[in-house]
Protein backbone atom coordinates (compact mmCIF):
# COMPACT_ATOMS: atom_id res chain seq x y z
CA UNK A 1 0.00 0.00 0.00
CA UNK A 2 0.86 3.83 -0.95
CA UNK A 3 1.69 4.96 2.94
CA UNK A 4 3.49 8.11 2.96
CA UNK A 5 3.73 10.64 0.07
CA UNK A 6 6.20 13.67 0.92
CA UNK A 7 6.30 16.68 -1.33
CA UNK A 8 8.95 20.05 -0.73
CA UNK A 9 9.08 22.85 -2.99
CA UNK A 10 7.12 21.45 -5.77
CA UNK A 11 4.88 23.94 -8.27
CA UNK A 12 2.98 25.65 -5.35
CA UNK A 13 3.56 23.12 -2.78
CA UNK A 14 6.25 24.33 0.24
CA UNK A 15 6.46 21.60 2.47
CA UNK A 16 3.56 18.53 2.62
CA UNK A 17 3.81 15.07 3.98
CA UNK A 18 0.90 12.87 3.63
CA UNK A 19 -0.24 9.77 5.14
CA UNK A 20 -2.54 6.96 4.12
CA UNK A 21 -4.78 4.62 5.38
CA UNK A 22 -6.34 1.35 3.94
CA UNK A 23 -9.44 1.24 1.92
CA UNK A 24 -11.36 4.05 -0.38
CA UNK A 25 -9.53 7.35 0.10
CA UNK A 26 -11.21 10.30 -1.41
CA UNK A 27 -9.55 13.88 -2.33
CA UNK A 28 -11.25 16.97 -3.15
CA UNK A 29 -11.29 20.79 -3.16
CA UNK A 30 -11.97 23.53 -5.50
CA UNK A 31 -11.18 23.92 -9.07
CA UNK A 32 -7.41 25.23 -8.84
CA UNK A 33 -7.00 24.26 -5.16
CA UNK A 34 -3.94 21.84 -6.45
CA UNK A 35 -5.25 18.40 -6.57
CA UNK A 36 -3.82 17.49 -9.86
CA UNK A 37 -0.40 18.34 -7.99
CA UNK A 38 -0.64 15.66 -6.29
CA UNK A 39 -0.87 13.72 -8.80
CA UNK A 40 2.13 14.77 -10.91
CA UNK A 41 4.02 14.36 -8.03
CA UNK A 42 3.09 10.76 -7.99
CA UNK A 43 3.48 10.21 -11.44
CA UNK A 44 6.94 11.64 -11.30
CA UNK A 45 8.14 9.12 -8.16
CA UNK A 46 7.13 6.28 -10.64
CA UNK A 47 8.88 7.63 -13.48
CA UNK A 48 7.11 10.25 -15.12
CA UNK A 49 9.51 13.00 -17.03
CA UNK A 50 9.32 16.38 -16.07
CA UNK A 51 11.97 19.90 -16.10
CA UNK A 52 13.07 22.79 -13.72
CA UNK A 53 10.20 24.22 -14.35
CA UNK A 54 8.46 21.94 -11.50
CA UNK A 55 10.54 23.84 -9.10
CA UNK A 56 8.46 26.58 -7.08
CA UNK A 57 8.77 30.02 -7.56
CA UNK A 58 12.17 31.43 -4.82
CA UNK A 59 13.33 27.73 -4.35
CA UNK A 60 16.19 25.96 -6.05
CA UNK A 61 15.27 22.27 -5.91
CA UNK A 62 12.14 20.30 -5.87
CA UNK A 63 11.76 16.89 -3.81
CA UNK A 64 9.21 14.44 -4.16
CA UNK A 65 8.89 11.16 -2.70
CA UNK A 66 6.65 8.03 -1.87
CA UNK A 67 6.82 4.84 0.73
CA UNK A 68 5.51 2.31 -0.01
CA UNK A 69 4.76 -1.12 1.92
CA UNK A 70 6.02 -4.25 0.03
CA UNK A 71 6.25 -7.01 2.43
CA UNK A 72 2.95 -8.71 1.21
CA UNK A 73 3.86 -8.15 -2.88
CA UNK A 74 5.88 -11.10 -4.07
CA UNK A 75 6.69 -9.28 -7.20
CA UNK A 76 7.62 -6.35 -6.27
CA UNK A 77 10.35 -7.73 -3.36
CA UNK A 78 11.64 -10.00 -6.11
CA UNK A 79 12.03 -7.35 -7.95
CA UNK A 80 13.94 -5.60 -5.50
CA UNK A 81 15.77 -8.23 -3.68
CA UNK A 82 17.41 -8.93 -8.04
CA UNK A 83 18.72 -5.69 -7.77
CA UNK A 84 19.50 -5.42 -4.53
CA UNK A 85 17.42 -2.21 -3.44
CA UNK A 86 15.93 -4.01 -1.19
CA UNK A 87 14.90 -2.57 2.15
CA UNK A 88 12.60 -4.68 5.02
CA UNK A 89 9.26 -4.34 3.70
CA UNK A 90 9.24 -0.54 2.69
CA UNK A 91 9.82 0.69 -0.58
CA UNK A 92 10.41 4.60 -1.32
CA UNK A 93 11.02 6.42 -4.56
CA UNK A 94 12.05 9.94 -4.89
CA UNK A 95 12.88 12.21 -7.28
CA UNK A 96 15.04 15.45 -7.00
CA UNK A 97 14.95 18.68 -9.45
CA UNK A 98 16.93 21.46 -9.77
CA UNK A 99 16.09 24.60 -11.27
CA UNK A 100 18.71 24.52 -14.22
CA UNK A 101 16.38 21.25 -15.53
CA UNK A 102 18.70 18.18 -13.80
CA UNK A 103 17.02 15.36 -12.44
CA UNK A 104 17.74 12.44 -10.07
CA UNK A 105 16.14 9.22 -9.20
CA UNK A 106 16.37 6.87 -6.28
CA UNK A 107 14.90 3.23 -5.12
CA UNK A 108 15.44 3.19 -1.02
CA UNK A 109 18.23 5.52 -1.22
CA UNK A 110 20.24 4.51 -3.70
CA UNK A 111 20.73 5.51 -7.22
CA UNK A 112 18.23 4.09 -9.68
CA UNK A 113 16.98 5.11 -13.56
CA UNK A 114 14.09 6.47 -14.60
CA UNK A 115 12.93 3.34 -16.64
CA UNK A 116 13.21 1.31 -12.94
CA UNK A 117 10.87 3.30 -11.44
CA UNK A 118 8.90 2.90 -13.82
CA UNK A 119 8.99 -1.26 -13.76
CA UNK A 120 8.69 -1.16 -9.82
CA UNK A 121 5.95 1.26 -9.99
CA UNK A 122 3.78 -1.25 -12.64
CA UNK A 123 4.03 -3.82 -9.83
CA UNK A 124 2.60 -1.44 -7.31
CA UNK A 125 0.07 1.19 -8.42
CA UNK A 126 -2.08 1.47 -11.38
CA UNK A 127 -3.11 5.43 -12.10
CA UNK A 128 -6.49 5.60 -14.05
CA UNK A 129 -7.35 9.30 -15.97
CA UNK A 130 -10.10 11.01 -17.01
CA UNK A 131 -8.73 10.93 -20.17
CA UNK A 132 -8.64 7.79 -20.80
CA UNK A 133 -12.07 7.16 -22.44
CA UNK A 134 -10.50 8.42 -25.36
CA UNK A 135 -8.40 5.73 -25.39
CA UNK A 136 -11.04 3.63 -26.06
CA UNK A 137 -11.62 5.37 -29.52
CA UNK A 138 -8.06 3.86 -30.48
CA UNK A 139 -8.56 -0.07 -31.92
CA UNK A 140 -5.11 -0.94 -30.34
CA UNK A 141 -6.33 -0.17 -27.01
CA UNK A 142 -8.76 -2.44 -27.15
CA UNK A 143 -6.37 -5.33 -27.28
CA UNK A 144 -4.42 -4.24 -24.78
CA UNK A 145 -7.35 -4.27 -22.02
CA UNK A 146 -8.66 -7.71 -23.00
CA UNK A 147 -4.96 -8.79 -22.53
CA UNK A 148 -4.30 -6.95 -19.28
CA UNK A 149 -8.20 -8.13 -17.73
CA UNK A 150 -6.82 -11.92 -18.92
CA UNK A 151 -3.46 -11.79 -17.77
CA UNK A 152 -2.30 -12.36 -21.68
CA UNK A 153 0.77 -9.99 -21.59
CA UNK A 154 3.28 -12.30 -20.93
CA UNK A 155 2.03 -14.83 -23.54
CA UNK A 156 1.43 -11.91 -25.80
CA UNK A 157 4.91 -10.68 -25.60
CA UNK A 158 6.14 -14.19 -26.09
CA UNK A 159 4.04 -14.55 -29.48
CA UNK A 160 5.51 -11.32 -30.91
CA UNK A 161 8.75 -12.46 -29.76
CA UNK A 162 8.56 -15.92 -32.16
CA UNK A 163 6.20 -13.67 -34.89
CA UNK A 164 9.38 -11.88 -35.20
CA UNK A 165 11.63 -15.01 -35.11
CA UNK A 166 9.28 -16.35 -38.14
CA UNK A 167 10.20 -13.09 -40.32
CA UNK A 168 14.02 -13.15 -39.15
CA UNK A 169 13.67 -16.73 -40.83
CA UNK A 170 11.51 -16.06 -43.79
CA UNK A 171 13.86 -12.85 -44.70
CA UNK A 172 16.80 -15.34 -44.78
CA UNK A 173 15.05 -17.70 -47.00
CA UNK A 174 14.09 -15.06 -49.46
CA UNK A 175 17.40 -13.43 -49.62
CA UNK A 176 19.39 -16.88 -50.30
CA UNK A 177 16.58 -17.43 -52.92
CA UNK A 178 17.18 -13.73 -54.83
CA UNK A 179 20.75 -13.65 -54.18
CA UNK A 180 21.96 -16.94 -54.96
CA UNK A 181 24.18 -16.70 -57.51
CA UNK A 182 25.99 -13.25 -55.91
CA UNK A 183 26.61 -16.02 -52.60
CA UNK A 184 28.15 -18.70 -54.47
CA UNK A 185 30.67 -16.40 -56.55
CA UNK A 186 31.54 -14.55 -53.07
CA UNK A 187 31.52 -18.24 -51.58
CA UNK A 188 34.43 -18.99 -54.00
CA UNK A 189 36.48 -16.60 -53.63
CA UNK A 190 35.90 -16.20 -49.92
CA UNK A 191 37.23 -19.93 -50.15
CA UNK A 192 40.10 -19.45 -51.96
CA UNK A 193 41.10 -16.36 -49.89
CA UNK A 194 41.20 -18.82 -46.98
CA UNK A 195 42.63 -21.09 -48.90
CA UNK A 196 45.97 -19.02 -48.86
CA UNK A 197 45.75 -18.12 -44.78
CA UNK A 198 45.18 -21.39 -44.42
CA UNK A 199 48.33 -22.54 -45.86
CA UNK A 200 50.42 -19.62 -44.39
CA UNK A 201 49.17 -21.26 -41.14
CA UNK A 202 50.02 -18.10 -39.19
CA UNK A 203 49.06 -18.45 -35.69
CA UNK A 204 48.25 -15.59 -33.03
CA UNK A 205 51.47 -14.08 -32.03
CA UNK A 206 53.74 -16.01 -34.42
CA UNK A 207 54.40 -13.11 -35.88
CA UNK A 208 56.21 -10.97 -34.09
CA UNK A 209 58.10 -14.13 -33.08
CA UNK A 210 59.12 -14.85 -36.43
CA UNK A 211 60.26 -10.92 -36.93
CA UNK A 212 62.40 -11.85 -33.65
CA UNK A 213 64.23 -14.59 -34.57
CA UNK A 214 65.20 -13.18 -38.06
CA UNK A 215 66.19 -10.05 -36.69
CA UNK A 216 68.44 -12.11 -33.91
CA UNK A 217 69.69 -14.60 -36.62
CA UNK A 218 70.83 -11.51 -39.64
CA UNK A 219 73.11 -10.27 -36.70
CA UNK A 220 74.57 -13.56 -35.19
CA UNK A 221 78.18 -12.24 -35.98
CA UNK A 222 77.84 -9.16 -34.11
CA UNK A 223 76.19 -10.72 -31.37
CA UNK A 224 78.66 -13.55 -30.97
CA UNK A 225 81.80 -11.43 -31.59
CA UNK A 226 80.27 -8.88 -28.46
CA UNK A 227 79.00 -11.26 -25.97
CA UNK A 228 82.08 -13.31 -26.02
CA UNK A 229 83.86 -10.06 -25.36
CA UNK A 230 81.55 -8.88 -22.52
CA UNK A 231 81.99 -12.87 -20.94
CA UNK A 232 86.12 -11.78 -21.01
CA UNK A 233 85.41 -8.22 -19.34
CA UNK A 234 82.97 -10.21 -17.07
CA UNK A 235 84.56 -13.58 -15.73
CA UNK A 236 86.48 -15.42 -18.83
CA UNK A 237 89.78 -13.05 -19.54
CA UNK A 238 92.71 -13.60 -18.27
CA UNK A 239 93.73 -10.44 -16.76
CA UNK A 240 91.70 -7.97 -14.74
CA UNK A 241 88.06 -8.99 -15.44
CA UNK A 242 85.28 -7.54 -13.77
CA UNK A 243 84.52 -10.34 -11.13
CA UNK A 244 88.20 -10.11 -10.16
CA UNK A 245 87.99 -6.17 -9.45
CA UNK A 246 84.83 -6.76 -7.35
CA UNK A 247 86.51 -8.59 -5.35
CA UNK A 248 90.02 -6.69 -4.92
CA UNK A 249 87.55 -3.96 -3.82
CA UNK A 250 85.37 -5.89 -1.95
CA UNK A 251 88.37 -7.33 0.13
CA UNK A 252 90.14 -4.08 0.22
CA UNK A 253 87.01 -2.15 2.02
CA UNK A 254 86.08 -5.56 4.52
CA UNK A 255 89.37 -5.07 5.90
CA UNK A 256 88.37 -1.25 6.88
CA UNK A 257 85.07 -2.08 7.88
CA UNK A 258 85.99 -2.12 11.62
CA UNK A 259 87.01 0.89 12.06
CA UNK A 260 84.78 2.66 9.67
CA UNK A 261 81.40 1.04 10.12
CA UNK A 262 79.55 3.31 7.23
CA UNK A 263 82.02 1.41 4.87
CA UNK A 264 79.75 -1.76 5.49
CA UNK A 265 76.63 -0.90 3.11
CA UNK A 266 79.39 -0.25 0.08
CA UNK A 267 80.48 -3.57 0.94
CA UNK A 268 77.04 -5.12 1.02
CA UNK A 269 76.24 -3.60 -2.69
CA UNK A 270 79.38 -4.64 -3.90
CA UNK A 271 78.59 -8.44 -3.06
CA UNK A 272 75.20 -8.04 -4.42
CA UNK A 273 76.98 -6.59 -7.67
CA UNK A 274 79.41 -9.38 -7.65
CA UNK A 275 76.65 -11.72 -7.01
CA UNK A 276 74.42 -10.66 -10.37
CA UNK A 277 77.67 -10.48 -12.59
CA UNK A 278 78.63 -14.08 -11.29
CA UNK A 279 74.78 -14.86 -12.33
CA UNK A 280 74.77 -13.47 -15.84
CA UNK A 281 77.39 -15.03 -16.93
CA UNK A 282 76.85 -18.41 -17.30
CA UNK A 283 72.88 -17.11 -18.80
CA UNK A 284 75.43 -15.40 -21.54
CA UNK A 285 77.11 -18.29 -21.95
CA UNK A 286 74.07 -20.75 -22.91
CA UNK A 287 72.80 -17.55 -25.08
CA UNK A 288 75.87 -17.94 -27.05
CA UNK A 289 76.23 -21.70 -27.63
CA UNK A 290 72.27 -21.99 -28.31
CA UNK A 291 73.01 -18.94 -31.18
CA UNK A 292 74.03 -21.07 -34.67
CA UNK A 293 71.31 -21.18 -36.73
CA UNK A 294 70.45 -24.40 -38.14
CA UNK A 295 71.46 -24.69 -41.82
CA UNK A 296 69.15 -22.79 -44.39
CA UNK A 297 66.77 -21.45 -41.01
CA UNK A 298 67.61 -17.87 -41.91
CA UNK A 299 66.13 -18.62 -45.69
CA UNK A 300 63.33 -20.49 -44.43
CA UNK A 301 62.52 -17.22 -41.91
CA UNK A 302 62.50 -14.59 -44.90
CA UNK A 303 60.82 -16.60 -47.14
CA UNK A 304 57.94 -16.89 -44.79
CA UNK A 305 58.06 -13.23 -43.80
CA UNK A 306 57.83 -12.49 -47.47
CA UNK A 307 54.45 -14.23 -47.96
CA UNK A 308 52.85 -13.14 -44.77
CA UNK A 309 54.14 -9.45 -46.24
CA UNK A 310 52.63 -10.65 -49.70
CA UNK A 311 49.22 -11.43 -47.82
CA UNK A 312 49.35 -8.47 -45.81
CA UNK A 313 49.63 -6.05 -48.92
CA UNK A 314 46.45 -8.40 -50.48
CA UNK A 315 44.12 -7.85 -47.53
CA UNK A 316 45.44 -4.44 -47.01
CA UNK A 317 46.57 -5.01 -43.28
CA UNK A 318 49.61 -4.65 -41.15
CA UNK A 319 51.16 -8.67 -41.22
CA UNK A 320 50.13 -9.30 -37.85
CA UNK A 321 46.32 -8.58 -38.68
CA UNK A 322 46.30 -11.63 -41.00
CA UNK A 323 45.16 -14.04 -38.23
CA UNK A 324 42.40 -11.65 -37.44
CA UNK A 325 41.59 -11.55 -41.39
CA UNK A 326 41.35 -15.59 -41.48
CA UNK A 327 39.01 -15.64 -38.37
CA UNK A 328 36.68 -12.74 -40.07
CA UNK A 329 36.92 -15.15 -43.61
CA UNK A 330 36.03 -18.33 -41.48
CA UNK A 331 32.74 -16.53 -40.72
CA UNK A 332 31.50 -15.25 -43.77
CA UNK A 333 32.25 -17.91 -45.28
CA UNK A 334 30.48 -19.94 -42.65
CA UNK A 335 27.43 -17.74 -42.84
CA UNK A 336 27.52 -18.03 -46.86
CA UNK A 337 27.56 -21.96 -46.58
CA UNK A 338 24.62 -21.68 -44.02
CA UNK A 339 22.76 -19.18 -47.20
CA UNK A 340 23.55 -21.51 -49.51
CA UNK A 341 21.40 -24.62 -47.63
CA UNK A 342 18.17 -23.29 -49.07
CA UNK A 343 16.66 -26.35 -47.31
CA UNK A 344 18.03 -25.90 -44.05
CA UNK A 345 16.89 -22.51 -44.24
CA UNK A 346 13.03 -23.15 -45.58
CA UNK A 347 12.95 -25.70 -42.86
CA UNK A 348 13.93 -22.97 -40.27
CA UNK A 349 11.08 -20.75 -41.47
CA UNK A 350 8.96 -23.81 -41.70
CA UNK A 351 9.77 -24.97 -37.71
CA UNK A 352 9.36 -20.71 -36.29
CA UNK A 353 6.28 -20.81 -38.37
CA UNK A 354 4.55 -23.48 -36.63
CA UNK A 355 6.01 -22.30 -33.30
CA UNK A 356 4.45 -19.17 -33.72
CA UNK A 357 0.78 -20.60 -35.18
CA UNK A 358 0.77 -23.01 -31.97
CA UNK A 359 1.35 -19.46 -29.72
CA UNK A 360 -1.09 -17.30 -31.56
CA UNK A 361 -3.87 -20.18 -31.41
CA UNK A 362 -3.19 -21.01 -27.82
CA UNK A 363 -3.40 -17.01 -27.55
CA UNK A 364 -6.57 -16.93 -29.73
CA UNK A 365 -8.64 -19.34 -27.38
CA UNK A 366 -7.81 -17.96 -24.33
CA UNK A 367 -8.63 -13.75 -26.01
CA UNK A 368 -11.71 -15.57 -27.17
CA UNK A 369 -12.88 -16.68 -23.93
CA UNK A 370 -12.18 -13.93 -21.91
CA UNK A 371 -13.57 -11.16 -24.08
CA UNK A 372 -17.24 -12.74 -23.33
CA UNK A 373 -16.00 -12.60 -19.41
CA UNK A 374 -14.78 -8.95 -20.17
CA UNK A 375 -17.82 -8.10 -21.81
CA UNK A 376 -20.47 -9.77 -19.46
CA UNK A 377 -18.80 -7.66 -16.63
CA UNK A 378 -18.63 -4.45 -18.09
CA UNK A 379 -22.23 -5.33 -18.98
CA UNK A 380 -23.38 -5.54 -15.53
CA UNK A 381 -21.87 -2.59 -14.31
CA UNK A 382 -23.19 -0.37 -17.79
CA UNK A 383 -26.56 -0.86 -16.05
CA UNK A 384 -26.10 0.84 -12.75
CA UNK A 385 -24.29 3.32 -15.05
CA UNK A 386 -27.40 4.23 -16.53
CA UNK A 387 -26.58 2.42 -19.85
CA UNK A 388 -29.19 -0.25 -18.75
CA UNK A 389 -30.04 -1.31 -22.77
CA UNK A 390 -26.70 -0.87 -23.53
CA UNK A 391 -24.80 -3.78 -25.28
CA UNK A 392 -21.64 -4.74 -25.50
CA UNK A 393 -19.11 -7.50 -27.24
CA UNK A 394 -15.00 -7.49 -27.58
CA UNK A 395 -15.20 -9.27 -31.65
CA UNK A 396 -12.25 -10.97 -32.61
CA UNK A 397 -11.93 -11.03 -36.71
CA UNK A 398 -9.50 -13.21 -38.39
CA UNK A 399 -6.85 -11.62 -39.92
CA UNK A 400 -5.99 -11.77 -43.74
CA UNK A 401 -2.36 -12.39 -42.51
CA UNK A 402 -0.94 -13.27 -38.94
CA UNK A 403 1.16 -9.96 -37.19
CA UNK A 404 3.26 -10.28 -33.80
CA UNK A 405 -0.19 -9.40 -32.17
CA UNK A 406 -1.76 -12.79 -33.20
CA UNK A 407 -3.90 -13.84 -35.48
CA UNK A 408 -7.19 -11.90 -34.69
CA UNK A 409 -8.19 -8.10 -35.14
CA UNK A 410 -9.63 -7.06 -31.75
CA UNK A 411 -12.43 -4.59 -31.49
CA UNK A 412 -15.26 -3.41 -29.27
CA UNK A 413 -18.53 -2.48 -30.61
CA UNK A 414 -21.27 -1.21 -29.23
CA UNK A 415 -24.87 -0.55 -29.26
CA UNK A 416 -26.55 2.67 -26.78
CA UNK A 417 -29.85 1.19 -27.61
CA UNK A 418 -32.30 -1.82 -28.50
CA UNK A 419 -32.73 -2.06 -32.53
CA UNK A 420 -29.58 -0.82 -33.19
CA UNK A 421 -26.86 -2.61 -34.94
CA UNK A 422 -23.46 -2.79 -33.18
CA UNK A 423 -20.82 -0.72 -34.11
CA UNK A 424 -17.29 0.50 -34.01
CA UNK A 425 -17.23 3.02 -30.54
CA UNK A 426 -16.13 6.23 -32.54
CA UNK A 427 -19.44 5.98 -34.64
CA UNK A 428 -22.11 5.08 -32.11
CA UNK A 429 -20.90 6.19 -28.39
CA UNK A 430 -21.38 9.74 -27.68
CA UNK A 431 -18.83 11.50 -25.11
CA UNK A 432 -21.27 10.88 -21.69
CA UNK A 433 -21.49 6.90 -23.13
CA UNK A 434 -17.81 6.68 -23.52
CA UNK A 435 -17.04 7.93 -20.16
CA UNK A 436 -18.99 5.56 -18.42
CA UNK A 437 -18.24 2.85 -20.94
CA UNK A 438 -14.50 3.70 -19.67
CA UNK A 439 -15.28 4.17 -16.31
CA UNK A 440 -17.06 0.14 -16.48
CA UNK A 441 -13.96 -1.10 -18.28
CA UNK A 442 -11.48 0.72 -15.21
CA UNK A 443 -13.55 -0.91 -12.59
CA UNK A 444 -13.56 -4.52 -13.72
CA UNK A 445 -9.81 -4.22 -14.53
CA UNK A 446 -9.13 -2.70 -11.50
CA UNK A 447 -11.14 -6.15 -9.40
CA UNK A 448 -8.66 -8.30 -11.95
CA UNK A 449 -5.23 -6.27 -11.08
CA UNK A 450 -2.82 -7.68 -8.71
CA UNK A 451 -1.90 -4.17 -8.09
CA UNK A 452 -2.19 -3.31 -4.70
CA UNK A 453 -2.82 0.62 -5.42
CA UNK A 454 -5.62 2.13 -7.59
CA UNK A 455 -5.89 5.42 -8.38
CA UNK A 456 -8.82 7.16 -10.24
CA UNK A 457 -7.95 10.72 -11.36
CA UNK A 458 -11.31 12.17 -12.00
CA UNK A 459 -12.45 9.40 -14.04
CA UNK A 460 -16.32 10.18 -12.95
CA UNK A 461 -16.48 13.76 -15.10
CA UNK A 462 -19.92 14.32 -16.99
CA UNK A 463 -21.98 12.00 -14.57
CA UNK A 464 -23.94 12.94 -11.68
CA UNK A 465 -27.53 11.81 -9.44
CA UNK A 466 -27.94 8.58 -8.87
CA UNK A 467 -25.07 7.29 -11.26
CA UNK A 468 -22.74 9.33 -9.22
CA UNK A 469 -23.91 6.77 -6.46
CA UNK A 470 -23.62 3.84 -8.24
CA UNK A 471 -19.84 4.59 -8.49
CA UNK A 472 -19.06 5.40 -5.06
CA UNK A 473 -20.45 2.15 -3.95
CA UNK A 474 -17.92 0.87 -6.88
CA UNK A 475 -15.03 2.60 -5.79
CA UNK A 476 -15.82 1.65 -1.74
CA UNK A 477 -16.12 -1.78 -2.71
CA UNK A 478 -12.93 -2.07 -4.37
CA UNK A 479 -11.46 -0.18 -1.44
CA UNK A 480 -12.57 -3.60 0.59
CA UNK A 481 -9.82 -5.64 -1.06
CA UNK A 482 -6.93 -2.76 -2.28
CA UNK A 483 -6.29 0.80 -1.48
CA UNK A 484 -8.11 3.12 -3.22
CA UNK A 485 -7.95 6.73 -4.18
CA UNK A 486 -10.42 8.79 -6.32
CA UNK A 487 -10.00 12.31 -6.80
CA UNK A 488 -13.45 14.06 -7.56
CA UNK A 489 -16.20 16.71 -7.41
CA UNK A 490 -18.74 14.44 -6.85
CA UNK A 491 -20.21 14.80 -3.58
CA UNK A 492 -22.01 11.15 -3.90
CA UNK A 493 -18.57 9.71 -4.51
CA UNK A 494 -17.08 11.73 -1.91
CA UNK A 495 -19.62 10.46 0.73
CA UNK A 496 -18.46 6.80 0.33
CA UNK A 497 -14.95 7.19 1.45
CA UNK A 498 -13.06 5.47 4.11
CA UNK A 499 -10.59 8.83 4.54
CA UNK A 500 -11.35 12.14 3.22
CA UNK A 501 -8.53 14.36 2.59
CA UNK A 502 -9.06 18.77 1.03
CA UNK A 503 -6.56 20.10 -1.08
CA UNK A 504 -6.61 23.89 -0.25
CA UNK A 505 -5.14 26.80 -1.43
CA UNK A 506 -4.23 29.80 -0.06
CA UNK A 507 -2.58 33.23 -0.33
CA UNK A 508 0.33 34.62 2.01
CA UNK A 509 3.04 37.30 2.06
CA UNK A 510 1.90 37.89 -1.65
CA UNK A 511 2.87 33.56 -1.88
CA UNK A 512 0.20 31.14 -3.55
CA UNK A 513 0.34 27.98 -0.95
CA UNK A 514 -1.15 24.45 -1.80
CA UNK A 515 -1.74 22.06 1.19
CA UNK A 516 -3.58 19.17 2.36
CA UNK A 517 -6.14 18.33 5.26
CA UNK A 518 -7.63 15.36 6.51
CA UNK A 519 -11.37 16.17 7.48
CA UNK A 520 -13.19 15.00 10.32
CA UNK A 521 -17.06 13.90 10.41
CA UNK A 522 -18.16 17.61 10.84
CA UNK A 523 -15.85 18.92 8.37
CA UNK A 524 -16.70 15.99 5.90
CA UNK A 525 -20.24 17.02 5.96
CA UNK A 526 -19.31 21.13 5.60
CA UNK A 527 -17.08 19.99 2.11
CA UNK A 528 -19.51 17.59 0.96
CA UNK A 529 -22.70 20.41 1.36
CA UNK A 530 -20.24 22.72 -0.65
CA UNK A 531 -19.90 20.12 -2.96
CA UNK A 532 -23.28 19.31 -3.39
CA UNK A 533 -24.46 22.76 -2.82
CA UNK A 534 -22.25 26.12 -4.23
CA UNK A 535 -21.20 28.63 -2.86
CA UNK A 536 -24.22 29.17 -0.55
CA UNK A 537 -24.64 26.57 2.41
CA UNK A 538 -27.50 25.80 3.51
CA UNK A 539 -28.61 24.08 6.58
CA UNK A 540 -30.90 22.38 4.50
CA UNK A 541 -27.50 21.13 1.87
CA UNK A 542 -25.80 20.21 5.28
CA UNK A 543 -28.45 17.69 6.60
CA UNK A 544 -28.69 16.16 2.75
CA UNK A 545 -24.44 16.02 3.34
CA UNK A 546 -24.82 14.14 6.57
CA UNK A 547 -27.24 11.86 5.64
CA UNK A 548 -24.90 10.59 2.11
CA UNK A 549 -22.39 10.15 5.08
CA UNK A 550 -24.46 8.22 7.40
CA UNK A 551 -25.66 6.07 4.46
Amino acid sequence: MLSLLKISQFAIVENLELEFSRGFSVITGETGAGKSILMDALGLCLGDRADGGVVRSGAERADVSALFIVGHLPAAMSWLISRELDEGEECTLRRTFTRDGRSRAYINGRPATLGDLRDIGELLIDIHSQHEHQTLLRKDSHRHMLDSYANLAALAKETAAQFRHWQTASDKLKQAENAGAAQSARLEIVEHLLKELDQLGLSAGEYESIEQRHDTLAHVGSLQQDGELALTLMTEGDGDTAARLLQRAIKTLESHTHRAPALGSAVELLQGALIQLEEASPGLRHFLDDLDASPGELEQLEQRLSHCHQLARKHRVTPHELVHVAAQLHEECQSLREAQDLAQLAQDAREAEQAFMQNASALRQQRQTAAVAFCDEIQAFLHGLGLGNARLELTLTALAKPNLHGLDDIEFLFSANPGQPLRPLAKVASGGELSRLSLAIQVVHARHSPVPVMVFDEVDVGIGGGIAEVVGRLLRALGEHAQVFSITHQPQVAARGHQHLRVEKRVSDGNTHSTVVALSHEQRIEEIARMSGGITITDETRRHAATMLEA
